[in-house]
């Protein structure tokens, strides 16, 4: 489903991404949808594509400077 994730975009978020047997955290800033995927930037130009059927939750990112575009607002 393309635009499950359209409210996240251009947000500083973690990923609760399952790999395996593994829970790993993830974080970027979500910057597009696919059918199949969502592309993350984790860094200067460090873009990541994760598949959908990998992530388990989406949060903002609590320790985001407020100050950055999406950060956490206190």
């Amino acid at each position: 489903m393309q635009n499950a994730y359209a409210s996240w975009m251009g947000q500083l978020v973690v990923l609760q991404v399952s790999i395996g047997d593994l829970k790993v955290p993830l974080r970027g800033t979500m910057v597009s949808e696919s059918k199949e995927a969502v592309r993350m930037r984790i860094g200067e130009g460090w873009d990541i594509d994760v598949f959908k059927t990998m992530i388990l939750t989406v949060d903002r990112d609590k320790w985001a400077p407020s100050n950055l575009p999406g950060g956490a607002k206190t």
